[in-house]
Order: structure tokens, then C-alpha cells, then sequence
């Protein structure tokens, strides 16, 4: 593989750019001297980047560097690519195409495979394209963040969740069954992976799913309100705030015009915190489903224990 280098004026302090192992450094005209410098950082066993080429993606990059040219970030390494929000790693996923050409290091987990897999370049870096991502993270997420991965992805990359269940079902590979069940559930219009977390709080316990992203115009056409979460036939917003406390005055001010706003016209807001989502579900739920009967929803059922297989009771 030709290294990524660049060096600086000075061949006794060379700068490189990108990921490099000793020998590369060595044959660029560096010395092990180079290494022990506060500008480097070791990023892999033996192989180490310039502290101004550090992102993100450092360890991506860095065990990219190790494996042949056709190598490819895969699984949540490819999410993180993509820019799609999946839980912290502790390692770099690889896919290659040979046994051989795995390489094994504590912070890299290779996968290999002689299926053709879909890879687009993001970020300078070969990745896995956005649906064969979705699916190859189906093994290592939970539903739950299956579905913050698909609503990401259906925003972000503009993919219809119908297309998605169709590729999901056309799939081959071992994962395709968990990966269908996420995708039954991914929708449009999700701004967040909190509102996808409320929403599957609220589907996974039985309660009719609400409509997602509802817009609401003046007679101009211009947009005069948006709801998260919304159930038309009632009027009932559910809506995430992810502030605890309300730190700026004029926004706290703005909030309680736009809510007594509401109610004069009719609709009734109910706000779930990130305690009503983590630490405080049931209670949610409860107040969810209070709210909808007293509003008049036909057909509210029971609770369904379901929820609690995908969030802590």
C-alpha cells in the first residue's frame, strides 16, 4: 500500500498526514526519534498519526491503513463513516474479502466475506453503502437502536423505509431477519434518536403510533406549527424536551406562550424528559395513555409488557 505521507521542510521532523507504521516513517526519511515527539500519537500497535490528523475516524483510518486496498470500514465502523448515530465502539470493524488478509489487533474486529458487497467512499475511506451498513449492524444492536440507525439513515440519505424493507427482505446475509424487524419500524422525518426512542417506547407497549413530523400551515402556506409526535384525532402532542431545566429566559418565556397557544386552540401537549424515557418509562407510558382516553381515543389497549424487553422498567 503507498503510504499516505507529506513531509515537512525538514526530513529530521517529517509530518505525516495520514496513518504510518515505522517502516513507512523510516523510508520517508524520519528516524525512530521522530516517534517519541509530543506531535505524534500511536493510534494502533505500531502504528501512529500526527496529532493535527486525530478526528474521529482516527482508529478507522488507522486500521484501514494495515489491510490490503480493497479492504472496507464495515458494520457501526461504517455508520460512524456515513455519519449515523450508533453507540460508542471499543473497536474497529473491517471487512475483507480473503482470510488471509484479516489483521488482529485488540482494537480491530475483522469480518470477512466472499459475498460483493456495496461500498461507496466517504471521508476519503472505503465504506459499506448506507443499507448494506443498516443491515450488517442488525448482529450487534439492539432493536432500539436498529430503528435510531434506520430513521437516521431514512433522513439522512433519503432512502424510503418501504425500500428498506425490501432490500432487508431480499438480503442473504445471517442477519437479515433482526435487520427486517428494525426495518418494519424505521419511518420518515425523525429529526432525532430521542423522538425515535419516545416513539418506540410508545409502539413497543401497544399504544397506537402516533404521526410523526405533523405540520401544520396558515392559509398563506407558510409553516405555523410542527409536532414530534401527534395524534390528530384527539389532538394530543407528545413532545421530547432534552433540557432539564430551563436555562435561557426568553426561551422558557417562549415556550409557555407557545403552549397556552395550544390549548387555546384546542390541543393538549404532554412533555417526556430523558428521565420519562430512561429511568422512568412505565410512568410515561401511563401518563400517554391516560392523557389519549381522556381525550377520547377509541380502542386504547392495555399496556403491553413488550416495552420492557427494550427498556429498563
Amino acid at each position: 500500500m503507498t503510504p499516505d505521507l507529506s513531509l515537512a521542510p525538514s526530513a529530521v521532523h517529517p509530518h505525516l498526514s495520514g496513518p504510518f507504521t515505522r517502516r513507512e516513517l523510516i523510508a520517508a526519511g524520519g528516524t525512530a526519534a521522530t516517534l517519541r515527539r509530543g506531535d505524534y500519537r500511536q493510534v494502533l500497535p505500531r502504528v501512529w498519526m500526527h496529532t493535527s490528523a486525530l478526528d474521529d475516524l482516527a482508529l478507522v483510518r488507522a486500521a484501514l491503513h494495515i489491510h490490503p486496498a480493497d479492504a472496507v470500514a464495515s458494520h457501526m465502523s461504517a455508520a460512524l463513516v456515513l455519519g449515523l448515530p450508533v453507540p460508542d465502539q471499543p473497536f474497529a470493524h473491517v471487512t475483507v474479502f480473503r482470510h488471509r488478509d484479516r489483521r488482529f489487533r485488540r482494537e480491530i474486529k475483522p469480518h470477512v466475506t466472499e459475498r460483493r458487497r456495496r461500498v461507496i467512499r466517504r471521508r476519503g475511506l472505503r465504506v459499506t453503502d448506507p443499507v448494506a451498513t443498516f443491515i450488517d449492524c442488525a448482529g450487534w444492536l439492539s432493536l432500539v437502536d436498529m430503528v435510531i440507525l434506520g430513521d437516521a439513515l431514512a433522513k439522512r440519505y433519503d432512502i424510503d423505509p418501504a425500500r428498506l424493507v425490501q432490500m432487508c427482505e431480499a438480503s442473504t446475509d445471517y442477519y437479515r431477519g433482526r435487520a427486517l424487524a428494525a426495518a418494519l419500524l424505521v419511518r420518515t422525518g425523525v429529526d432525532t434518536p430521542m423522538e425515535t426512542r419516545l416513539r418506540l417506547l410508545i409502539v413497543l407497549a401497544g399504544l397506537p403510533e402516533p404521526v410523526i413530523n405533523h405540520r401544520v400551515y396558515w392559509d398563506d402556506g407558510t409553516l405555523k406549527r410542527r409536532f414530534d409526535l401527534y395524534y390528530p384525532e384527539v389532538k394530543v402532542i407528545v413532545e421530547y424536551d432534552g433540557r432539564q431545566h430551563a436555562e435561557d429566559t426568553a426561551q422558557w418565556r417562549g415556550d409557555l406562550e407557545r403552549r397556552e397557544e395550544l390549548d387555546d386552540d384546542g390541543y393538549r401537549i404532554l412533555v417526556v424528559t430523558a428521565t420519562g424515557v430512561f429511568r422512568e418509562p412505565a410512568h410515561t407510558l401511563h401518563r400517554i395513555r391516560r392523557l389519549l382516553i381522556a381525550r377520547g381515543m377509541e380502542g386504547v389497549a392495555e399496556l403491553d409488557d413488550e416495552w420492557r424487553h427494550h427498556f429498563a422498567a
